[in-house]
């Protein structure tokens, strides 16, 4: 069973950064703070979804990203992405001890592209890492 946390696990990550390289153009779906006096929407929204997590209120942070996800704002699928990245990073054991899974992060990535009209990019993301 541990074994196959720890494949979800990197298969997961390799969705993220996949995805990130073609829809941003980047390396990985970090979500970039601005820096002093340049503002990005969402900012104070990333850090505050990363505190709950931390917290281990993974799924009130993600019911949060949901309530507040702008679909017109590119942005929001950038941080939607990172967040998912983010807690991907827990430990099997603390994804568990807080009602989560690695099976809910993948379909939350699923879940996000479709609210921004790219359901396909999940499994072009999935051909990409085979």
């Amino acid at each position: 069973m541990r074994y196959e946390q720890d494949y979800i696990m990197r298969m997961i990550k390799e969705m993220t950064e996949v995805l990130a390289r073609i829809i941003f153009h980047r390396k990985t779906p970090f979500y970039e703070l601005a820096m002093e006096n340049k503002y990005r929407s969402g900012e104070d929204f990333y850090l505050k979804l990363c505190k709950l997590a931390d917290e281990g209120k993974i799924n009130e942070a993600e019911n949060l990203l949901y309530e507040k996800l702008d679909r017109k704002e590119q942005d929001y699928l950038e941080l939607a992405l990172a967040f998912y990245y983010y807690i991907n990073l827990y430990t099997n054991d603390f994804l568990e001890n807080h009602g989560y899974s690695r099976t809910e992060i993948e379909e939350g990535i699923e879940t996000v592209l479709k609210e921004f009209g790219m359901e396909g990019m999940m499994e072009v993301a999935k051909l990409e890492i085979k």
